[in-house]
């Protein structure tokens, strides 16, 4: 057995579980990693209620009061997927951490070998679903495309983004935090922002046995946007005022041109009501990407000293002693 009691009862393991009207689902859940994990009290389970409706938290309550390594974390409304699960990392106590889906298409028995491969030098370990037991059309489909899209947008080629069954190091989670929509981005999160070393190894997959997908293909519109910032903030890390500043110098020189127009008389534009002056037009462009220029300067220089700040304090990148983790 992976896991066996600890003499000073350290929380070497966390499971971190977001729920949202998976009522049934729990109790055959807590089962399911009970199994998993046995007997010792050197884990803990983190049931995050996502402000659910159906009586899941009452559920959650009952499991947390018959066993005292699981713990309910209530918040107050429905905050979305990504909020329930940086809560459960927020208050999960292990030196690793694994999260999961709370409708038991995720496997439990798969979260030693995870863990496992921690030992082996990495950060994060991402499952991936083989023989997935989804709808073709609806789900396994745009998975594929949105996978492909992701590797080829943020570069790090992972297979099955869409799977929440992940092992993390406390380290890593230390230093990235999740908002928005960001839980599909994880892998890619930890190596633009935290260096992270990130590997996959093939997970089971089970079919829904109760209760309905919270899924579906309204997101595609959040997932492009969170893709579109994540791919942005890839991009400017490390040396965001040499970054932003190519996009200053282009909006300075644009405002110079619109001047040397003004100056030059060759402004104006005819309208239904009349001429309007270029004596007014163009200065006005001018102003706008004078302005432009500036907040991106602005936004560089705090960029830089953020980043400076937090090389004085030690904060980039992770601890060099990942040979010392052990289970």
């Amino acid at each position: 057995m992976l896991f066996t009691r600890s003499m000073n009862s350290e929380i070497r393991l966390s499971v971190v579980v977001p729920l949202f009207n998976e009522r049934e689902n729990v109790p055959h859940l807590v089962r399911a990693i009970q199994e998993a994990l046995g007997e010792g009290h050197d884990w803990e389970l983190l049931l995050v209620d996502d402000g659910s409706t159906d009586g899941t938290r009452v559920a959650a309550e009952r499991a947390e009061q018959a066993d005292d390594r699981v713990r309910l974390l209530p918040l107050a409304r429905n905050y979305g997927q990504t909020a329930a699960m940086q809560a459960g990392f927020d208050h999960s106590r292990g030196r690793a951490v694994v999260s999961m889906d709370g409708d038991l298409q995720n496997d439990p028995a798969d979260i030693p070998a995870l863990v496992a491969r921690l030992a082996d030098g990495y950060d994060l370990v991402a499952g991936y679903r083989v023989r997935r037991q989804d709808r073709l059309l609806t789900r396994k489909l745009p998975s594929w495309a949105a996978n492909r899209v992701i590797g080829r947008v943020t570069g790090v080629p992972i297979r099955d983004n869409g799977c929440s069954l992940k092992a993390y190091r406390r380290e890593l989670l230390e230093r990235m935090h999740l908002y928005s929509d960001m839980h599909r981005f994880i892998p890619a999160m930890a190596m633009a922002t935290a260096g992270a070393r990130v590997t996959e190894m093939p997970v089971r997959h089970h079919a829904r046995r109760y209760g309905e997908s919270k899924y579906g293909l309204s997101r595609i519109w959040q997932v492009t946007s969170d893709l579109i910032t994540l791919r942005m903030l890839s991009g400017v890390r490390g040396r965001p005022l040499a970054r932003v500043g190519v996009g200053a110098l282009g909006s300075s020189l644009l405002s110079v041109l619109f001047i040397l127009l003004t100056a030059v008389g060759l402004a104006g534009a005819e309208t239904a009501t009349g001429s309007i002056s270029g004596d007014f037009v163009f200065p006005s462009v001018a102003l706008v990407f004078l302005s432009l220029s500036f907040f991106l300067l602005l936004l560089g220089l705090v960029g830089e000293v953020a980043i400076s700040g937090a090389r004085e304090t030690g904060e980039p990148g992770l601890p060099v002693a990942r040979e010392s983790f052990r289970w």
